[in-house]
């Protein structure tokens, strides 16, 4: 069973609720009623009515009894709008009327509200105007300062090759500091701990293994992973490590000779900066036929993830259930909320 079906079936009854703020956009539609049908997650709908109605048309989706919310005569605009305001005391109620207005916020602060239990946005938006948007309503999950993305990777079953990666981060942060890349570490153990349900084994990756390299790239790994080990002594970090050090058992004995939880095990591999994480997670993708579903957004109090805008209708679904099976386990509240 993949972790897809997992989390299928983990949903099952649970009655989640998933917010979608682009609605106007025809594959955001189908994805709805595809969810609203196998009646694995309800779908909530935001965005304008007539621009809704034209694009199921465009769909040839049937709207029905799909939950539909025009975020410009909304009912939860006055609630959603106080709560703009008391998570940001010194901003104005015109600002907090107007930002519940538009989509993304609404569909924030709706997530931040508990109306819904997770968000998908991105199929029509920048990754910087949905991560905007989320800061400001959702917050930082405590402990984090730094939001990342991660991108999960799906191999057909081979002896001695896993079945599911988890690669971070590859949509968001260009150069981490040390700091940050604890934050994505944490982060990312997190994530693979909620969809698993399973300790998260993380490695720090480098052109290094355990001092087999000196440079100030790998000084900033060493780093990173003991800021990580110091703030969350709960999770299995090990670093730095070669990719082949952290995936192979046979790799990790030879160049290590004692190998501990994570070391030939690593089920979370942390990359010291995007270029490298975006690179391998394509090259992962097109020459091993990897499925890579993704980019979800970690860091935050609340599930919520990032489209490409060249998702298709399959991928909106797959990321929702994905996102709301966060939801399920149980993520860490806002520190601000």
């Amino acid at each position: 069973m993949t972790l897809l079906d997992r989390c299928r079936a983990r949903l099952a009854g649970l009655d989640r609720r998933v917010v979608l703020p682009e609605a106007h956009d025809p594959r955001v539609l189908q994805a709805a009623r595809r969810l609203r049908d196998e009646g694995v997650l309800q779908p909530v709908l935001i965005g304008a009515a007539a621009a809704v109605t034209e694009a199921a048309a465009t769909a040839g989706v049937v709207l029905g009894d799909l939950e539909i919310i025009d975020p410009t005569s909304s009912p939860h605009s006055d609630g959603l709008a106080a709560a703009y305001l008391e998570a940001r005391p010194d901003s104005r109620p015109e600002i907090a009327r107007r930002l519940v207005r538009k989509p993304l916020f609404h569909a924030g602060l709706m997530l931040r509200s508990g109306l819904v239990d997770g968000m998908v946005a991105g199929a029509d938006s920048p990754s910087a105007r949905v991560i905007e948007a989320v800061m400001m309503t959702v917050g930082a999950a405590t402990g984090i300062t730094t939001p990342s993305s991660c991108f999960l990777m799906g191999f057909e079953a081979a002896e001695g090759r896993p079945e599911e990666l988890l690669f971070a981060d590859c949509a968001l942060n260009i150069d981490p500091d040390p700091s940050q890349l604890a934050d994505i570490a944490i982060a990312s153990a997190e994530t693979w701990q909620a969809l698993q349900e399973r300790p998260a084994r993380v490695a720090f990756l480098s052109f290094s293994t355990h001092g087999s390299g000196k440079h100030p790239a790998v000084d900033r790994v060493v780093e990173a992973l003991a800021i990580a080990r110091i703030r969350r002594p709960d999770l299995l970090f090990e670093g730095e490590l070669q990719a082949d050090a952290a995936l192979s058992e046979r790799v990790a004995r030879k160049k290590l000779g004692e190998v501990g939880a994570v070391a030939g095990r690593a089920d979370v591999l942390v990359f010291p900066g995007l270029e490298a994480a975006n690179i391998a997670y394509k090259l992962v993708q097109h020459l091993a036929g990897a499925r890579a579903t993704g980019p979800l957004l970690q860091g935050f109090a609340r599930p919520v993830s990032d489209l490409s805008r060249g998702a298709t209708a399959d991928d909106i679904v797959e990321t929702a259930i994905l996102t709301l099976a966060r939801a399920a386990h149980g993520q860490p509240r806002s520190a601000t909320g």
